[in-house]
């Protein structure tokens, strides 16, 4: 998430790049079985239930309330998900299967892939015939240029950037609140889009993947109300939503699934219960009883609570624990004392003990070490280890850099982490702490994590977040985390070390601009080795997604383009007739 000529070119790209997807569901990493069949983890890249059958009411149970719904805002990874497989449809997809295969690409609302002309500069793609809302009003092209431009308004802060990043005269945009579009949009009829890029970017189709190019009619938008009514276009529409307590979705009488060849809509009904505790959820799941027995959950499972999976065959078989392709790390504030003295933050990764990271996250059956920025996927399937820093840290060597910088007695600072990551906060602030590092700890919701960080004024020193590719290229990832150029004072995303270095965006706009597809990929992994030296971020660990699910899940698997989560596009019950329909 948190994310080049010809059309011969992009072709070729296209294919080279859905081929690196074997790097994150069936290739060794680090020496580590990420993405393969780990023998505690025996359902990577498996479908568990079987095929499902139609009806009955699949239950989310979960400890958060959304984030963004959006298509607008919606830039994290389950919510993507949720979104774009539920609520509404984008311009291209990916398959809905497990392993390699789910990297792949397919037209949604599209019929194709679009075509490239102009150097891949310029992206045409035609819309199907009945796409329609859940009012039966049509989908048009109109529908899908007016969310691109609303993700430009500053008052819808948090959402996917390639528009600002690609699209030609997009500086300065502000949204289409006053009247004014980008004329590099273009929307001949209503069944034709065409976007002409500032430089070329063949890689453009797995953009429009992301909710930026969902369809929002501009009849319905109410600006940030938006967020809890998207109106859909999607097998599902929101029948209520209460916030931080309930959503219910229903079927959107006016889906087409002639249209559609990835969504399968198996329940009549979806209900997300928020508010839990993420140690209720588990347990819940880990029992499978009444209503929970065709339940799934949001978050993944507690550390604590693997034992009480993988100690039990009954339940480990319900066990997913797909790579989250997302790599975590501890991003530091290279704009503010004394984190903008390279030494101190060398020092930060030096300190850092990562086994008790990995510890603390629940071990590694559910995580890989972290000895690069990107993930071992965009490294071919194994990531290199240029710093060679022990896994448990230098402890020696992080005080005598802290020395050079003058900061022989140590110096206190604050960390913000996710509640859900507060064991992780502690491994943090004990590993800083031997090196005279005193370290407060925030925790925030989930739900507000992303919006709390992304306050570049107000928010801590240092920040534990990750990021994940949106699709396998390291133009996905890199630049959205050290490009200084698209640091936002509200709702900052990507960049959380507010890292500005001149030499670092020149050779990115070098790459970007690279016609040669393996040369590009070579030149991001020396890329990610130069920026690691720099030290705006110490690297952590490459997540798993843990879930359990309820005995009467069918058609589940961990999605890894969509960060391990369950794909919803082909979830249902084994029997609907034993699942809860009340609210």
């Amino acid at each position: 998430m948190d994310k080049r000529t010809s059309t011969a070119l992009a072709t070729a790209l296209v294919a080279a790049l859905t081929l690196g997807l074997a790097g994150c569901s069936g290739e060794k990493s680090s020496g580590d079985d990420r993405g393969g069949r780990n023998p505690a983890t025996a359902n990577n890249g498996a479908i568990v239930g079987g095929t499902p059958q139609k009806g009955g009411t699949l239950t989310v149970l979960s400890n958060q309330d959304f984030q963004h719904l959006d298509p607008a805002r919606n830039w994290v990874m389950n919510e993507m998900d949720f979104g774009t497989r539920l609520l509404y449809r984008t311009l291209v997809t990916y398959k809905a299967e497990p392993g390699a295969k789910g990297g792949e690409l397919i037209p949604d609302l599209a019929e194709d892939l679009g075509t490239s002309s102009n150097g891949a500069k310029t992206w045409t793609f035609t819309l199907k015939k009945g796409l329609k809302y859940e009012d039966g009003s049509p989908v048009t092209a109109q529908d899908i240029k007016y969310n691109v431009e609303r993700s430009f308004s500053p008052d819808l802060t948090g959402g996917p950037d390639y528009a600002a990043r690609y699209l030609a005269g997009a500086e300065g945009y502000q949204g289409p609140a006053k009247g004014k579009h980008l004329d590099s949009i273009k929307t001949p009829d209503d069944h034709t889009i065409v976007f002409e890029l500032r430089k070329p970017f063949a890689e453009f189709p797995y953009a429009t993947v992301l909710p930026t190019f969902a369809p929002v009619p501009k009849a319905k938008d109410k600006g940030p109300q938006y967020d809890s009514r998207p109106f859909s276009s999607g097998p599902y529409k929101i029948e209520t939503y209460a916030r931080d307590k309930q959503m219910v979705l229903v079927r959107n009488p006016h889906w087409d699934p002639k249209t559609d060849s990835v969504r399968k809509a198996y329940p009549d009904k979806i209900v997300v219960r928020m508010g839990l505790k993420q140690n209720q959820i588990d347990d819940r799941l880990i029992a499978g009883t009444g209503a929970d027995a065709s339940a799934v959950p949001w978050g993944k499972l507690r550390p604590e609570s693997t034992p009480k999976v993988l100690t039990k065959p009954d339940v480990k078989a319900r066990l997913l624990a797909e790579s989250s392709n997302c790599h975590d790390m501890v991003q530091m504030h290279t704009g503010r004392a004394p984190f903008d003295n390279i030494k101190v933050r060398q020092a930060v990764q030096y300190a850092l003990d990562r086994e008790a990271i990995l510890t603390a996250n629940g071990g590694p059956a559910l995580n890989d070490l972290s000895t690069a920025l990107m993930p071992a996927s965009l490294f071919g399937g194994k990531q290199p280890d240029t710093l060679k820093i022990p896994v448990t840290g230098d402890v020696e060597k992080a005080k005598q850099l802290l020395k050079e910088a003058g900061k022989a007695d140590g110096f206190a600072t604050s960390i913000t982490v996710s509640n859900g990551d507060k064991g992780v906060g502690e491994a943090i602030q004990q590993a800083l702490g031997r090196a005279g590092i005193k370290v407060t700890i925030e925790t925030v919701d989930p739900s507000a994590f992303y919006d709390t960080i992304g306050d570049t004024k107000n928010r801590t020193d240092l920040v534990y977040t990750g990021w994940c590719p949106d699709y396998p290229s390291g133009s996905t990832f890199l630049p959205f985390v050290f490009d200084g150029r698209y640091i936002k004072e509200k709702g900052n995303s990507g960049n959380h070390s507010l890292f500005r270095d001149e030499p670092t965006m020149k050779r990115m706009d070098e790459i970007a601009a690279m016609a040669d597809a393996a040369q590009a990929n070579k030149a991001w992994q020396d890329l990610d080795g130069e920026i690691l030296a720099k030290a705006p971020t110490a690297p952590t660990i490459v997540e798993r997604w843990p879930l359990v699910l309820g005995p009467n899940i069918a058609g589940a698997f961990g999605h890894n383009s969509f960060g391990g989560q369950i794909d919803y596009a082909t979830i249902g019950l084994k029997d609907p007739s034993k699942s809860d329909n009340q609210d």
